[in-house]
């Protein structure tokens, strides 16, 4: 039986394209190419520190909501 297919959050698919940028950037041979790769490393990252910004903004949100919903019903 297979393993139930896990969905990544965003920020896990941005660290992993992060990683594989930097990882082209090492084995480039052309300046060039090296800084494409840093600048898309640097984009992965900042878009990375975002998701994880809104997933915590998120989650303060659904508490306050739930903390609210439990005052009215008490």
């Amino acid at each position: 039986m297979s393993e139930p297919v896990r969905h990544l959050k965003d920020r896990e698919v941005y660290l992993l394209r992060a990683e594989q940028a930097r990882s082209e950037a090492d084995e480039a041979t052309l300046a060039n190419v090296r800084d494409r790769c840093l600048r898309a490393e640097a984009a992965w990252m900042e878009m990375a520190d975002r998701a994880e910004r809104t997933e915590k903004m998120r989650a303060a949100s659904v508490a306050a909501k739930a903390a609210l919903a439990e005052t009215a019903e008490g």
